[in-house]
């Protein structure tokens, strides 16, 4: 556990967050003390929290009952959860496993479908899907479909919405705009090309989509939209918070601007008096395991904002996380 404030705050929350598992001590080591640590990433697959998802696989290449269900042990969501571990993108399980689904699961709008009953496919699924098959070097030939089902469903106020194609609804969601989001800019960071001025125009409306709404407030009202979006959640699955939008934004390279303050502001009043901060809420449904506990601190959560507010030029003068007055590993 980190010790309470003094001199050495820095060095304990490192020390903290490095005791943790090897897919932690490697984002740590590379987003706080800019360390590049490829050993490391090499053993996420192989020990802790990735060596137990990638031992859950079953023989017919899924996880749980098959691609979508059960949530949160299903295929989709497990590759999800390898994704933002960062084990090595050239995994060969996972890929074949992508591969699969293209092959399995591609409805006849080119999305990914894994409903039976449901001809259209959903975009914040396939946000979700674009997100991992990138990141996991999937060949472009076989995603391109996957981007054209996504950038049908843009909306005309810039965002995305997973009802818009089903029930008619005219209002972009910041859940499946920021799912969407994330998806675009892996695509992007990979290298793909297929209609990628169009994937870029994407990028920048969604992005003013969120930043319009302050990341959380009504731009009608000026009330908080949904309560839920304050609460810091991990994983986070496909709902929205705050924490996942500003951790994005760090991670697509963004410059700050403004509008992010009040999002800023909430994050930083939640931090606890050790540096670190709390796993404050979690989505039912089965899970392969547990990472953390609920209303415990979070090496997850106390590393997304660490390296948000060092992104954004916002940690305390005494927090330069430097390889000079960090603990070795």
């Amino acid at each position: 556990m980190v010790r309470k404030m003094d001199g050495t705050k820095e060095r304990d929350l490192i020390r903290w967050l490095l005791a943790g598992d090897i897919a932690i001590q490697y984002q740590v080591n590379r987003d706080l003390l800019n360390r590049d640590k490829p050993d490391l990433r090499k053993r996420i697959a192989t020990e802790g929290w990735g060596a137990r998802y990638l031992s859950k696989r079953r023989a017919n290449g899924h996880w749980g009952k098959g691609f979508y269900q059960p949530k949160w042990i299903s295929t989709h969501y497990t590759l999800l959860d390898l994704r933002h571990l960062n084990v090595d993108p050239d995994h060969p399980l996972v890929q074949d496993t992508i591969n699969m689904i293209i092959e399995e699961k591609k409805g006849r709008d080119g999305g990914i479908n894994p409903s039976q009953t449901i001809q259209v496919s959903d975009v914040c699924v396939n946000g979700m899907f674009l997100n991992y098959a990138s990141y996991f070097n999937s060949a472009e030939a076989k995603i391109e479909s996957v981007v054209d089902q996504i950038l049908a469903q843009k909306m005309n106020d810039g965002g995305f919405n997973c009802r818009s194609n089903r029930e008619g609804a005219r209002h972009s969601s910041l859940h499946t705009t920021l799912s969407v989001l994330e998806g675009f800019t892996e695509y992007q960071k990979n290298g793909y090309r297929y209609r990628t001025d169009e994937v870029e125009k994407a990028i920048a409306s969604s992005i003013e989509f969120i930043l319009l709404h302050q990341l959380f407030i009504s731009d009608r009202t000026g009330e908080i939209i949904n309560k839920a979006f304050l609460r810091l959640s991990y994983p986070a699955r496909w709902f929205y918070n705050i924490l996942r939008a500003l951790d994005h934004f760090q991670y697509a390279g963004l410059k700050w601007d403004d509008r992010m303050q009040p999002a800023i502001d909430v994050l930083i009043k939640k931090r606890n008096k050790d540096g670190s901060w709390n796993l404050q809420a979690n989505h039912s449904g089965k899970l392969h395991f547990e990472m953390e506990k609920v209303g415990k601190p979070s090496r997850w959560n106390t590393l997304l904002a660490l390296r948000t507010l060092k992104h954004f030029g916002k940690l305390k003068s005494s927090e330069s996380f430097s390889t000079r007055s960090s603990v070795e590993t």
